[in-house]
Order: structure tokens, then C-alpha cells, then sequence
């Protein structure tokens, strides 16, 4: 059975980070994988310019063409600056394209990342996926995303997750659409550098018996009769 798949992510680059091998193999598998990218991303930093968010998402489609989207969404909530929109903005926007897209599946951030924009991301998903709204999803899931979940403070309720995607045959296809994303990618040791995103893949591949894997959290997975 072929799904339609939604993933929202808050900037260009954690669609990739987060599941990139778990949508390559959705996309081969026949899936219909959409994304919505919430954020402008990268104007937060110092230096950054206007013409600087559309390059990134031109790398974003670049990565996105990798990965095997049928369509990428760009919104233009301010760049580490989602608490300063009303929530209510962030899940009309959400809702409008669960209404246009019906996913069966919802993919978006962990609840309790670093990254204010991610922690409002899942806030403003759950609120949109409520289950008297239309168009719900059955199954949601949280997936990390490196560079902010694991460097939550450890006092924080930790990502823990129970769900894991063999991605050995699709990791250098992640890798390859990480390269993309030319300034967002990093040197060693930071966790968005290539051997960052390798590392944690065969760390979560250590925790089921695979070789590589990506994890997920598992909120929601309504089974219909």
C-alpha cells in the first residue's frame, strides 16, 4: 500500500538531517512524499542577507530532488523567531496543506529540542493533527535532528525513540544531498558534517541490530478498520 507522506520541518536542512535515508527509501518505495519548511532559515546569523534565503532554498530544492519530493512547500516564518508569531498563524498554515495534501503520514521535530522554531514546529503539528480536524494523519512521528537535539540539556526529557528505518542501502544517497546544502553543511566534529551524520546513523544502527538506521519517536498511529 503506497502512502502520502508530510513532512514539517521548520528550516531548509532538517527535512535532510533528520530522516533524509527514510525518505529516499519512501520515495523508491512509491511513496508520495511532500514537504512544508515553515522558516526563512540562516537570516538569524550574523552577516546573513535577504538574497541569502533564497539561495538556501535552492539547495533545498537541490537536496529535495535527491530525496525524491513530489513537491516542496517554503513558508516565511522568521528565523529562529517562531515565538514571536501568534501559534495560531503557524497552525493555519499547517492545516492548510494537511487539508490539500491528506497525508496519511506526518513526520516533524521532537517535542523537546533545543531550537525554539522545532519545539513550536511539534507544538503547532499536534495542535493541527488534532483529531477533530479533517484530513488527519494516522500515523505521526518525531524525528532528532542533529545540532539541537542532542545538545538540549540532558535534565530535559531526552529524545527516546522506538521506532528505527534500515537505511544502509540509502546513506550515501543522504549523504549525497546533505553536500546540497552548501551552507548549512559543516566541518568534523560538528554533527552536521559528514562524518557527523554517518556516526549518528550507525549509533542508532547499533541500538536495533542494523548497520545504519534513522529513529523516530512514534505519537500517533491509529489503526482503521
Amino acid at each position: 500500500m503506497k502512502n502520502i507522506v508530510l513532512v514539517v520541518a521548520a528550516h531548509p536542512d532538517d527535512e535532510l538531517l533528520g530522516l533524509g535515508g527514510t525518505l529516499i527509501k519512501r520515495t523508491q518505495a512509491g511513496d508520495e512524499v511532500f514537504c512544508l519548511i515553515l522558516g526563512e532559515g540562516i537570516l538569524s546569523r550574523k552577516g546573513s542577507k535577504r538574497r541569502d534565503v533564497q539561495l538556501l532554498k535552492q539547495d533545498s530544492r537541490n537536496s529535495g530532488k535527491i530525496l525524491g519530493f513530489k513537491k516542496m512547500f517554503f513558508s516565511n516564518f522568521p528565523d529562529n523567531k517562531f515565538d514571536s508569531v501568534n501559534l495560531l498563524m503557524i497552525v493555519k498554515e499547517i492545516e492548510k496543506y494537511i487539508e490539500n495534501i491528506d497525508p496519511d503520514i506526518i513526520y516533524t521535530h521532537y517535542e523537546n529540542d533545543l531550537n525554539i522554531d522545532h519545539r513550536l514546529t511539534f507544538t503547532a503539528v499536534m495542535t493541527a493533527c488534532r483529531p477533530c480536524n479533517k484530513n488527519g494523519p494516522n500515523e505521526i512521528y518525531t524525528f532528532e535532528t542533529p545540532s539541537s537535539t542532542e545538545w538540549q540539556s540532558k535534565q530535559i526529557a531526552q529524545f527516546s525513540p522506538n521506532v528505527y528505518i534500515d537505511i544502509e542501502n540509502f546513506i550515501d544517497k543522504k549523504i549525497e544531498a546533505l553536500k546540497k546544502y552548501k551552507s548549512e553543511i559543516k566541518n568534523y566534529p560538528h554533527p552536521r558534517s559528514v562524518q557527523g551524520i554517518k556516526i549518528l546513523a550507525a549509533y542508532r544502527g547499533l541500538e536495533c541490530g542494523l548497520k545504519f538506521a534513522e529513529a523516530f519517536c512514534m505519537i500517533r498511529n491509529i489503526q482503521r478498520s
